[in-house]
């Protein structure tokens, strides 16, 4: 285990007789905050939208809730894709989708 800037790392090897790895497994810190990751861009979207009004400056401040926690991932989908995608849905309190916004 090593604890790092975006929280603790888990690494496991295996090895073989010569002392060579034959498996690894890495667990990252977004992995071990995933439930509070979502919780928290759920609770953003909540307290930030409201009906359908929602717009580029909603989605930049949801992505801020993300970022609490993960500031090096958006930067990696920014390098990858030019820019970090996001989608948000908006539903009414009956689950019916009012509106999809996408970046």
């Amino acid at each position: 285990m090593v604890e790092a800037a975006r929280g603790t790392l888990y690494h496991h090897y295996v090895l073989d007789k010569d002392a060579l790895v034959k498996d690894v497994n890495m667990i990252v810190a977004t992995t071990n905050n995933y439930p509070a990751i979502c919780m928290s861009i759920r609770d953003a979207a909540k307290g930030l939208i409201h009906g359908d009004k929602v717009d580029q400056g909603t989605l930049n401040m949801v992505e801020m809730a993300f970022r609490a926690y993960d500031p090096c991932f958006g930067c990696a989908t920014h390098f990858a894709v030019g820019q970090m995608p996001m989608t948000i849905k908006v539903f009414d309190s009956q689950k019916n989708l009012l509106k999809t916004l996408e970046r």
